[in-house]
């Protein structure tokens, strides 16, 4: 659950006091800000029955809150003036009930008529289910517009906007392909593959500022690819940051993570024990599943000098810590749509054993010796003797000083920013645009 934190600071004056929604078979009004504190134009909706709430999500009337904010996004786009937007894109289920509108109104609302959809995926899980009797009250009572939703005998958002956009992306190349099988499609793989001519798979970008180990304000020391030695100092701030002894030599294999099974949680369960009786110590950041709490604390428990953890999350310093200090980085992810601490770790010269899923593999290069080229290491079956096998090769390398300095080089010079990702979300948009003659 996240905790809404609004710096009205940030704000300047509204813009509009009675923005005009049409609602419920009604008209309902919002106060919309503007701002620029993210260096770009940003406009907030506020309607305070739906949002003045203390989590963003977790209230049984969701659907409803975020199907007004659709709308009375749409809404804003009139009443700013000018032209219309050429793309509207919005993000998984929360977003899904605008691209079924948009597609309604291109039929009788001029304004909206060259507007095109584009509609991302970061987890098909998420599905955004309600019941369908709620779609009369929401305004969304026409025959396709309740077949675009129809999922299940339940309406899903998700769904809506999979069917109804006119381009879909996912948020890496392979969860793009993983998507449309049974195994990891959560019932919608039939339609992803109809529409899998629509489909695109961009990689999520890091912010390589506030990641960066040159000038990272939260570790112990600063470091790059050309000179990594700082990197030894941060070790050391965090073994003792997590009360174990400093042995410098002693690898750190580390995970920072929802303890939930997703996670591969499972699977290092089985495994740690071998883990430990490789030498290395084992951190381990995060909050979940009460089973995978109660297990790191009994690790921890059995294991004082050797384990550290945090349960719970300790902000963003502590994570910069861990990825500056420790050698190896765990994913073991049953799936994973993008992933963004492998990107991480590689930039702070950590180097991640993931199993090859989704984002994780389209990130992580498998090392090998013989060309010296990869950034990490790669498992294909989800088990543990697999994760365990790559462990071990990891640790090989490790205890090979050049080696392993080429692996951590190797992952540094990689560029995994937002401006990567950015300049082929401008490319689709252009591509989009043009095949619609926009």
């Amino acid at each position: 659950m996240w905790q809404v934190r609004v710096d009205r600071n940030l704000l300047d004056k509204p813009i509009f006091d009675n923005l005009e929604v049409q609602w419920g078979g009604g008209v309902s009004r919002a106060r919309v800000w503007y701002s620029f504190a993210s260096a770009a134009p940003t406009f907030l909706i506020d309607a305070g029955e739906y949002f003045n709430r203390p989590n963003i999500y977790g209230y049984t009337d969701d659907h409803a809150r975020f199907a007004f904010f659709c709308r009375a996004c749409l809404a804003l786009f009139k009443r700013l003036g000018g032209t219309a937007p050429d793309i509207i894109h919005s993000n998984d289920w929360p977003g899904g009930f605008a691209p079924v509108e948009l597609r309604a109104r291109r039929s009788f609302d001029p304004f909206y008529a060259k507007t095109r959809t584009v509609f991302s995926i970061h987890n098909l899980a998420y599905q955004g289910l309600f019941d369908l009797g709620d779609l009369w009250k929401m305004d969304f009572g026409e025959l396709n517009e309740r077949n675009a939703f129809l999922f299940n005998g339940m309406a899903s958002a998700l769904k809506a906007g999979l069917m109804t956009s006119d381009v879909l992306t996912t948020v890496s190349p392979r969860y793009a392909l993983e998507i449309q099988t049974p195994d990891q499609g959560y019932g919608l793989d039939w339609l992803l593959r109809d529409r899998r001519d629509h489909l695109v798979g961009i990689t999520n970008g890091i912010d390589d500022n506030a990641w960066n180990p040159e000038t990272d304000p939260h570790i112990a020391a600063h470091f790059n690819a050309e000179d990594i030695s700082g990197k030894r100092e941060c070790k050391r701030d965090l073994l003792r940051r997590f009360h174990l002894p400093e042995e410098l030599e002693r690898p750190v294999i580390a995970i920072i993570s929802r303890l939930v099974a997703q996670k591969g949680y499972d699977l290092i369960r089985e495994a740690v024990g071998s883990i430990l009786h490789e030498g290395a110590f084992f951190i381990a950041l995060g909050a979940g599943a009460r089973e995978y709490e109660d297990f790191l604390q009994a690790l921890h428990d059995h294991a004082p000098q050797r384990v550290g953890i945090y349960k719970g999350y300790a902000g963003e310093p502590l994570a910069h810590q861990i990825e500056a200090g420790a050698d190896i980085f765990l994913m073991p992810s049953l799936y994973e749509p993008c992933g963004l601490n492998q990107m991480y770790s590689m930039r702070y010269g950590t180097v991640p054993v993931v199993r090859a899923t989704g984002g994780l593999d389209d990130t992580v290069e498998n090392f090998n010796r013989e060309t010296g080229e990869g950034t990490g290491f790669k498992f294909e079956r989800y088990a543990a003797n697999a994760l365990l096998e790559k462990i071990r090769e990891a640790l090989y390398c490790y205890n090979r000083p050049e080696i392993w300095k080429k692996i951590q080089t190797n992952g540094m010079r990689q560029d995994n920013s937002w401006r990567v990702a950015a300049r082929k979300y401008l490319d689709l948009y252009q591509a989009v645009m043009k095949k619609s003659g926009v």
